[in-house]
């Protein structure tokens, strides 16, 4: 049985199906975003990189339905894996924030997202059921065309969910409202076309239509449920998620110094993920435990990355595939007042990486340096965790929780050809303990108050220790095998209170000690400071570990009931982060500019509706890591300007079978591009939604 929100120290947010169907987002990504609750990325429309208390990527934890996504390629920049996870299909999100890795193990610095799909429902009776949901929604922003549809039957013992979704998305248009102060920043002036096997630049028509960034992407889910009788469960969850070329829009509009477009093309290809997973649960009470539950998953992952620079016939193609074997099992016991929890948890990966580059006049290849050790590369990792609650009084209540984890890693470089590492191979093997402890206070039922501190760690990973990657304009990511682990050392005070059923406010404050941050800093590649990157001097630049870095901050949200059906809610959170120095502390990246969400919102019988908006505030220059993933030349000069939206969404129930609803996002047509981001957001944006159960 879950614990109850307000008996946990750690801050959690909750974003169930009923918020993602009314918001009706793109993507996984963008369902977060309109939340309000966390900052999201992009560079290129296809993809969503979220952002907790100042971290990122691969500084924290995806997982879907207990099963861990990251994995041992999850770069430090800026990702779109995310995606991938069908948020159609979803029963809940929920966001854990500050350091998670005593459950979840390495990587959960800032936080936890955690993606819990919908299961089969049983029968009650003895008569099988068979029910379903539909959904087809049009957006005009992009040309969206969606549709979704999933099928539950069940009888007593068995029941079946199956689903499926489409997307279609066109070339994404920006808000035509600009400031004049910023000139042509964001607009789509040029577009890469290939005539008569040459490569030309024609101007677009629309400058607001940022050319060469739709794309498509399609998701299915099978999950099957056997309950033999009411101590035993037995779920088998398979999951496939699949999409077009994404083409990299930020790339595409990258000019060169010779006034030129500098890519041809530039796109990831199809994004595979595949999931299959058995998941066996026992709540018949024993000596040792009152409920046990395991999972082992088998993950597939294909991802590629395709590029051509302007005028020339050779396209390159970058190739990593994923292997990983996961197992988990977690044992739970009550005794007397205190809940005590266990478990073991391995995961292996096994990746490997090809390249070439293939002429696209003739057809022939020829070899490319790959982005990961040619040689293939490993990561196993093994732990053990303890958790303990204990409920001291009913107003008053104790946490505490230990991990060990140890990881191992090898990576092996075939061919140097390219670049003559120092190194033929790189192996790791790291450990570590970490452990929180928090109190929650409830001097009422209305009245909440919570104290935790809780440590994190992440161990390098094969991105971090072994890639050449061209991060940005003329720089270079080589590999830096003496890397060690990063730790996160976080304090939260949380204090929540409803006054008279009419004000709610819960707020939480946050310092974070980053010890041995593991960021991107200038580097020598066999001494020198420079090299040749693909025809471009690029200056040389590694992963490496930082001093110190400490970040804090806080989140707010209040929300006022004027009447039992209208209601006012807001959302405002704020993040700051720097890297210590000897001198002047220099801003630490990923950290996003103070951001929110308010809305005012009424029901009336069958009709309901919400107007809200989203804003966001400046990131000025000084806030900038010029080295790291913050994107400054995707900015103005003067950094990303504030913005906001205003949209309106309705929904109208016409009876228990049909919803229609009807957002415009985006009212005002502003012209807006999120911090980091190197695509615009979309501009006013009519969304069409018919729902249907049956």
């Amino acid at each position: 049985e879950q614990e109850k929100k307000e008996d946990i120290p750690q801050q959690i947010e909750v974003i169930t199906s009923r918020i993602i169907r009314e918001n009706n987002p793109q993507s996984t990504a963008d369902a977060l975003q309109n939340s309000g609750l966390i900052f999201v990325q992009k560079s290129q429309m296809g993809g969503g990189s979220p952002v907790i208390r100042g971290f990122e990527t691969n500084k924290i934890l995806l997982v879907v339905d207990g099963i861990r996504m990251n994995n041992a390629i999850y770069r430090g920049g800026h990702l779109q894996n995310i995606i991938t996870v069908d948020n159609e299909i979803l029963q809940k999100m929920e966001i854990i924030y500050g350091p998670g890795s005593v459950i979840y193990g390495s990587d959960a610095l800032g936080g936890v997202i955690h993606m819990l799909t919908k299961n089969p429902f049983l029968s009650t009776d003895s008569n099988d059921i068979f029910t379903g949901t539909f959904m087809s929604r049009f957006s005009t922003a992009n040309s969206e065309r969606s549709a979704h549809i999933d099928f539950n039957y069940s009888s007593r013992k068995w029941a079946s969910l199956t689903s499926f979704s489409s997307h279609f998305f066109g070339d994404l248009r920006q808000g035509n409202i600009r400031n004049n102060a910023y000139g042509d920043w964001g607009k789509c002036r040029f577009v890469a076309v290939r005539y008569n096997n040459k490569d030309s630049i024609i101007e677009n028509q629309d400058v607001n239509i940022q050319r060469r960034s739709g794309y498509n992407q399609y998701d299915m889910m099978e999950k099957i449920i056997f309950t033999p009788n009411k101590h035993n469960r037995h779920l088998l969850n398979l999951q496939f998620s699949t999409t077009s070329d994404i083409p990299r829009y930020d790339r595409l509009s990258q000019m060169a110094d010779n006034d030129t477009l500098k890519y041809a093309d530039w796109y990831y290809g199809p994004q595979r993920r595949f999931l299959s997973a058995y998941n066996y649960q026992n709540t018949k009470p024993s000596a040792v435990y009152d409920k046990f539950h395991f999972i082992v998953a088998y993950q597939n992952i294909e991802e590629s990355r395709h590029s051509r620079k302007f005028n020339i016939n050779d396209l390159n193609h970058r190739i990593e595939h994923l292997d990983i074997v996961s197992l988990n099992a977690d044992w739970e016991k009550n005794v007397k007042k205190n809940e005590i929890r266990f478990g073991l948890d391995a995961q292996y990966n096994n990746v490997l990486s090809t390249a070439f580059s293939e002429n696209i006049l003739t057809g022939e290849t020829s070899p490319l340096d790959t982005r990961y050790p040619d040689g293939g590369s490993t990561m196993l990792s093994l732990a053990g965790y303890v958790t303990h609650t204990t409920e001291i009084s009913d107003k008053f209540l104790f946490h505490d929780g230990l991990r060990y984890s140890f990881v191992s890693l090898g990576a092996n470089f075939t061919d140097t050809s390219f670049y003559r590492f120092p190194f033929n191979s790189v192996s790791q093997r790291n450990s570590a303990f970490n452990g929180n402890i928090g109190f929650v206070f409830k001097p009422s039922e209305k009245c909440h108050f919570s104290i935790n501190a809780a440590s994190g760690f992440r161990v390098p990973n094969i991105d971090d220790i072994s890639k050449v990657f061209d991060s940005q304009p003329g720089e270079i990511i080589v590999p830096n095998p003496n890397l060690k682990p990063e730790y996160a050392y976080t304090g939260d005070f949380s204090i929540s209170k409803i006054f008279g059923n009419i004000f709610r406010i819960q707020t939480t404050t946050f310092y974070t000690l980053y010890k041995d941050a593991i960021t991107t800093q200038p580097f020598l590649f066999n001494g020198q400071d420079s090299i040749m990157y693909e025809g471009t001097m690029s200056r040389v630049v590694a992963n490496i570990n930082a001093k110190n870095a400490y970040i804090y901050g806080f989140s707010l949200k209040a929300k006022v009931f004027i009447l039992p059906s209208l209601f006012i809610a807001s959302s405002v959170n704020y993040t700051y982060g720097r890297i210590r120095t000897d001198t002047v502390d220099y801003p630490l990246d990923h950290i996003p500019p103070a951001f929110g969400r308010t809305s005012i919102r009424f029901t009336v019988k069958r009709l309901q509706c919400e107007f809200y908006a989203i804003y966001n505030a400046w990131k000025h220059k000084a806030d900038y890591n010029l080295y790291g993933e913050d994107n400054f030349s995707k900015a103005t000069p003067y950094g990303t300007p504030a913005w906001y939206t205003l949209n309106l969404r309705t929904s109208y129930r016409v009876n228990s079978i049909i919803e229609l609803q009807i957002l415009i996002e985006n009212i005002l047509d502003i012209n807006y591009r999120p911090f980091a981001s190197g695509i615009s957001a979309p501009g006013r944006n009519l969304i069409v939604a018919f729902r249907a159960n049956f």
